[in-house]
């Protein structure tokens, strides 16, 4: 947004928490943390010089490697200098008379903008569960969401992880390695397939190259803005024999070819159930101890979740220093001096890593005491998440000239992200560019147009199972917070349409003034 602001001759100011760039990637730097988007999509196309330059070296990039490229981006487009590193955003307030942002920082700064963009993301106000006792605990703890810098060493130690997301999945295999004992503490079992990582061929890479402007072009033209086959068939069309078939070879072949090997897994409960079924039947192959096995196995729609991609992850529980303690039958009294306390039992522990994810969708934004007209907050507005209103997922009513990159009600987190950010950047530079030329200063959601588009949103996601699983989706990690759904899930290519024709039609369901 930065490099496109001021090509765009912007005067622009960035603000981060963090003390250089890379976002989600500066602050998750837990043992395996990995993209799950494959590094040929995982990757800026906004300048053809820069996709030239940069090869990435396995299929499914490590933290380092991404954090690395952001740091390559932005020495390359001389960024820095627009960005004011270890500085919090604590409050945004609209002055109604002024027509003015005032930005309030946590250095005690206070500035003032035409424009406000929140670039905060879906997913980086990091959840630390609220055990009692954690305060009296003599050993260390970490959180996946904001780990140090330096390394962390498990050699001779007894290790407990609390939750088996995303994060869990891929961290618990490789503090296994290390650990002299580790207890997995696990409330839901999750589905997860294998990442089937590799280095990348250094011809598909000199391909992806050559192939750039037809990858730019279709990137935003697919339903998830990576260039992956979707089946255009259910998974009911297939006798047994050959969706066996079709889902053993999505598994071989790894990655999120697995979750789109039929085109109503997230729709159909009796197709998702053929996809659940496989992959519990994968655990009882996989993981040796009969218990285990079934403590492992999920009960919820399959792909309604995050859904995962591991490293053996399964296989982990075959090892000997490996313990699975199940939260559901015997839950979390407290944390000792010692340890985790169950309601029956004491587990010694020297480490505990949370590994229990994210305020999401809506965190990040109210964590900034964001205010429009007449001094109305956006926590209230939006009833702390119970009733999100935007348009688009870019703006909401009652907030001139703020905008949000991937917000929510848009397809954010069911995209992969780069190509997500880049069509919010261009529409929200567009957008004041063409304000620019018209002579106009201010742009504001019509309270009607929200409406629609909430209302859309929401009968889109209706029409599917992600409402009716508890996830950080729908806010269900977060004790008290609302449930709801705020995820566009029309399809990335459809999305882009939409906001493409908003613009064309002179920014229809915008008020500019």
């Amino acid at each position: 947004m930065l490099h496109r602001l001021r090509k765009a001759g912007y005067r622009t100011q960035v603000y981060e928490a963090g003390a250089d760039v890379g976002g989600v990637w500066y602050w998750n730097r837990y043992p395996g943390a990995r993209c799950d988007s494959e590094s040929m999509y995982y990757k800026y196309t906004f300048s053809k010089e820069l996709y030239k330059e940069w090869t990435w070296t396995d299929r499914f990039p490590q933290q380092e490697e991404i954090l690395h490229y952001l740091n390559y981006v932005a020495d390359k487009f001389n960024l820095r200098k627009g960005i004011q590193f270890n500085t919090r955003v604590t409050a945004a307030h609209y002055n109604e008379e002024q027509q003015l942002w005032h930005i309030y920082t946590d250095d005690d700064s206070h500035v003032t903008t035409t424009f406000f963009i929140s670039g905060a993301g879906c997913l980086s106000t990091k959840n630390v569960p609220n055990f009692k006792g954690l305060e009296h605990f003599k050993g260390a703890w970490y959180h996946t969401g904001n780990w140090p810098h330096e390394n962390v060493d498990f050699t001779g130690k007894r290790v407990g992880v609390i939750g088996t997301g995303s994060s869990g999945i891929q961290a618990i295999p490789v503090i296994a390695k290390e650990a002299d004992h580790l207890t997995v503490f696990q409330r839901t079992p999750q589905y997860t397939v294998p990442a089937k990582n590799h280095p990348l061929d250094p011809e598909i890479i000199k391909e992806a190259k050559a192939n750039y402007h037809q990858i730019k072009r279709e990137l935003p033209e697919s339903i998830n803005g990576v260039l992956t086959k979707v089946s255009r068939h259910s998974a009911l069309e297939d006798d047994p024999e050959e969706r066996q078939r079709v889902y053993e070879e999505a598994w071989q072949e790894g990655g999120f070819s697995f979750p789109l090997v039929y085109k109503d897994l997230t729709s159909n409960e009796a197709s998702n159930e053929t996809a659940a079924s496989f992959i519990r039947q994968k655990i009882e192959q996989i993981v040796e101890d009969p218990e285990t096995a079934k403590k492992l196995q999920p009960d919820h729609y399959y792909g309604t979740k995050r859904p995962n991609l591991d490293d053996h992850y399964y296989q982990t529980f075959n090892r000997d220093n490996v313990t699975l303690a199940d939260v559901n039958e015997d839950p979390i009294a407290e944390i000792t001096s010692k340890g985790i306390r169950t309601t029956s039992s004491d587990f010694p522990l020297d480490v505990i890593v949370f590994a229990t994810g994210f305020d999401g969708m809506t965190g990040s934004l109210f964590k900034i005491d964001i205010r429009g007209r007449k001094g109305v907050a956006l926590k209230e507005k939006w009833e702390d998440g119970g009733q999100v209103r935007t348009y688009l997922g870019l703006a909401t009513a009652d907030f001139p000239n703020f905008f949000m990159i991937t917000g929510p009600e848009s397809p954010s987190v069911l995209v992969n992200m780069p190509t997500a950010i880049e069509q919010h950047v261009e529409w929200i530079a567009g957008c004041l560019e063409y304000m620019q030329k018209h002579e106009k200063t201010t742009v504001e959601a019509n309270p009607s147009a929200e409406k629609m588009w909430s209302k859309h949103s929401r009968e889109i996601a209706d029409k599917t199972l992600f409402p009716k699983t508890d996830s950080w989706y729908t806010g269900a990690n977060i004790p008290g917070k609302p449930r709801s759904f705020l995820i566009y899930l029309g399809g990335f290519e459809a999305y882009t349409q939409i906001c493409h024709d908003v613009a064309a039609k002179y920014y229809d369901g915008f008020t500019m003034s």
